[in-house]
């Protein structure tokens, strides 16, 4: 479902309770689009998540944790200046369009009363959050600046009057007489979800089709029907997560016209944490490590044709005997070579004295075309001696690259940094900083509980990896990794785990790989003791033997569940 005026209306109904007369402590803007409002209630801090994503914009209370910027925006600045240690008054949804006010009260540098007006508009690709003087009517700030040769109908830029965007001209559901609804449902030629929408205000597709599934099911009881679902939405509210085979749907209420496999949650913005989490965390590592991932596909590509062409110089050392046969043959034969031509036929002892053709390059005498096959053969013989090891070290790079881009398709906007400083360390990326930056907290590795209580630590980059593996184990602990392939390091902390514990560590380390997507995934495992690191490796590159190898099939739901089991 997408976030419609029906779920604005329901979402309104359960901030209002949840936030009536609560003051605003703090303002964070840890991304682009989007803006943290903690607001304290009832001796309980809320974070309230307003969000103008093109794709993800929503209105909610949230658990996930959000990073911070160091240097704070220009529009969060502008939001603590006016609404920090703000009242809020009031939330409204203008009619049942995807449009929210909150009014705030806070008195200003002389003491006066003043209302503030901080506005979310819900609209998909030009969603956007404003700030407005109640009073006048003039936009303080807005989180996009528009000026009006982008915008003809208005403008939304600081000193400018706001102006409500088009108003929808259907009726609004939850107002609407039952004279004027019988009318609606009666006169329609066919009942579906188009129709609807064209017809009433605030209805997304979803909503729309689930209305006309319900009413088509029952159509000699429409205003029953009709009224049963919109009482609900007031008063039974069931937040439910429906998972069907191509899509996932969140709805307020349970939607018979999907099929698929359903969830309820206590709460809408708990129901929008499960729904949207993965999601906008992926977009933003897109956003935030897009750069980085640009960077390194490139660095990998480079690497991958340097393979090709140091695999293709050890492959012509294997004719490097050949050079030298002609060349000596050409010395033995020299007067039977002649001057200026372009090949010669020579008898060759090597097999039995049959005629080998030997190119010459004619501008050279017999001699010099002699030497220079003598050159090419002890050039070949002195790139066997280095190649190999540009091969182990172009391999080695390799691995460590396609074992960043595994963790940063995995990685969560607060794993970014930690990587980004990983690549600055090893080379790869430029440290842009030129002031003195604050130095990133320390990143720990994912903890996560065993079925019986042992706790399982996963590194979410190479310097945890490396860390967790040579410095944080003890040498009897077990380690775990996929086999062959990049992956976190997995560490479960004890000396003989249970093959139950052994079994769930294996599926976090082959959901933390390259193949989470795959069946049957070989894990190995093996004590800690048995684990080292190269001379000069890369970070999170280690060797090892000794192990064993379990197969599993990576589960994110059995990886939910870990998370949030508790040591015994």
């Amino acid at each position: 479902m997408s976030f419609d005026g029906v779920f604005t209306h329901a979402m309104v109904s359960e901030l209002s309770e949840t936030l009536a007369t609560g003051r605003i402590s703090k303002i964070h803007q840890p991304y682009e689009n989007e803006i943290i409002l903690v607001i304290r209630t009832k001796g309980k801090n809320h974070k309230l998540l307003l969000s103008a994503h093109p794709s993800y914009a929503r209105v909610q209370l949230t658990e996930i944790a959000y990073a911070n910027p160091d240097t704070p925006p220009n529009f969060v600045m502008m939001l603590r200046k006016f609404l920090e240690g703000a009242i809020l008054e009031q939330i409204h949804q203008v009619e049942n369009d995807r449009v929210i006010h909150f009014t705030f009260t806070k008195r200003d540098e002389l003491g006066d009363l003043q209302n503030i007006v901080l506005i979310v508009e819900l609209m998909g690709r030009h969603s956007t959050i404003v700030l407005v003087n109640k009073e006048n009517g003039k936009i303080l700030d807005a989180i996009k600046h528009i000026g009006s040769s982008q915008n003809s109908y208005r403008s939304l830029l600081p000193g400018v009057e706001y102006i409500d965007p088009p108003k929808q001209t259907q009726q609004n559901p939850f107002e609407s007489s039952k004279e004027k609804v019988f009318e609606i449902l009666s006169k329609a030629s066919e009942l579906n979800g188009s129709y609807l929408q064209s017809q009433f205000q605030g209805l997304g597709k979803d909503t729309a089709d689930e209305i006309a599934f319900r009413l088509n099911e029952r159509p000699n009881e429409k205003m029953l029907v009709w009224q049963s679902f919109w009482s609900s939405l007031e008063h039974e509210l069931a937040p439910t997560l429906t998972i069907t085979e191509k899509k996932e749907f969140f709805t307020p209420l349970p939607f018979s016209s999907l099929e698929g496999k359903q969830e309820n949650f206590v709460n809408l913005s708990e129901l929008l944490d499960t729904f949207y989490g993965g999601k906008a965390e992926k977009d933003r590592v897109k956003q935030q490590g897009g750069e980085l991932i640009h960077k390194i596909e490139n660095e990998l590509k480079r690497n991958q044709s340097k393979l090709v062409k140091l695999q293709q110089t050890l492959a012509d050392t294997e004719h490097a005997e050949n050079y030298r046969r002609d060349g000596e043959l050409l010395t033995t034969f020299m007067a039977q070579v002649p001057k200026g031509a372009p090949f010669v036929e020579l008898p060759n002892y090597y097999e039995e004295d049959k005629l080998l053709k030997i190119n010459l390059n004619p501008a050279l005498t017999p001699n010099q075309n002699a030497q220079k096959y003598f050159q090419k053969y002890q050039k070949l013989k002195n790139a066997v001696k280095v190649v190999h090891g540009q091969i182990e070290q172009t391999n080695q790079e390799i691995r460590y690259l396609e074992s960043v881009l595994s963790q940063l398709e995995i990685a969560g906007p607060m794993d970014i940094q930690m990587i980004r400083e990983e690549l600055i360390e090893q080379g790869y990326v430029k440290n842009r900083g030129a002031k003195k930056q604050k130095q990133p907290k320390k990143s720990k590795p994912e903890e996560f509980y065993s079925s019986d209580g042992s706790l399982i630590l996963v590194g979410r980059n190479n310097l945890q990896n490396d860390q967790l593996t040579l410095r944080t184990a003890k040498k009897t602990d077990i380690w775990l990794h996929a086999k062959d392939i990049p992956g976190s390091h997995v560490i479960i902390k004890e000396s003989d785990p249970s093959n139950e514990t052994l079994v769930e560590a294996a599926n976090l380390a082959a959901y933390y790989s390259k193949y989470r997507l795959s069946a049957q995934v070989p894990v190995d495992y093996v004590q800690v003791k048995h684990v080292h690191k190269p001379n000069g490796a890369k970070p999170g590159y280690v060797i090892y033997e000794n192990q064993k190898t379990i197969y599993v099939t990576p589960d994110e739901q059995l990886l939910e569940t870990l998370k949030t089991n508790t040591p015994h």
